[in-house]
């Protein structure tokens, strides 16, 4: 499999390339759309086709570069059926299996940061989007998020997949790229070491984190699958 994660440092944003050796097939995870170009160039390079982009939710603090490839490269867009998205190509719901050539995808449906919220887990690894990310989570005060349904989702959907399993967030802010189901079981700060339901909830109900800067243009770019102007987008 060829796998690249990029990063987008204004949002601290990672992007994932997943492609298959064999068809030269490929799908991108949570694309943000000032980068487009770099996501052409590296598929250009490995000479693969372009199939999906993959949402994991409808993001509030940077806009999809879902249309911009669909009109360019004819590829489809995938999110939640519920994550208030209705543009997308196909919509999906737990336990769809996406195939990619020789790669199998798996839909997690992970809600809770939000209502519209999916991991995805292929082979040794799941990308979690904002559900869980690494030493922390996603916030759960807006778009219909619930902590205890996070709590649930990550408990379900993800510390139930062996302690080896990777995890590829869709945010870092600490420079890190990459964890473990095992590590953030233990380690989490949010979630972790056992932390029951009633502490997480208590925890997240008190953390007082600033209205997101990009949400008043990236939220209905995002729920139209990122149809705005360049000037918009940039």
């Amino acid at each position: 499999m060829i796998f690249k994660q990029f990063f987008e440092p204004e949002s601290s944003t990672f992007t994932y390339l997943l492609g298959c050796n064999e068809t030269k097939q490929a799908v991108l995870i949570d694309t943000v759309a000032s980068e487009v170009n770099t996501y052409i160039d590296e598929l250009e390079k490995y000479e693969l086709k372009l199939v999906y982009t993959l949402e994991t939710h409808v993001h509030a603090d940077h806009i999809t570069g879902a249309d911009f490839l669909r009109k360019q490269l004819g590829s489809k867009s995938v999110v939640h059926r519920d994550a208030g998205a209705m543009c997308a190509d196909l919509l999906v719901t737990d336990g769809i299996h996406l195939k990619i050539g020789s790669i199998d995808i798996e839909v997690r449906y992970t809600p809770g940061h939000t209502n519209g919220c999916v991991s995805y887990f292929c082979n040794d690894r799941i990308f979690t989007g904002d559900a869980l990310l690494i030493g922390g989570c996603g916030r759960t005060d807006f778009q219909l998020g619930d902590a205890g349904q996070l709590y649930d989702s990550i408990h379900k959907q993800i510390f139930q997949l062996p302690d080896d399993t990777l995890i590829y967030p869709g945010h870092d802010y600490n420079g890190n790229t990459e964890s473990t189901v095992g590590h953030e079981k233990k380690h989490n700060s949010r979630i972790g070491n056992n932390k029951s339901r009633e502490e997480f909830i208590d925890l997240m109900s008190k953390l007082k984190l600033a209205y997101p800067k990009q949400i008043d243009k990236a939220l209905p770019a995002n729920q139209a699958c990122g149809q705005v102007d360049s000037k918009q987008a940039s």
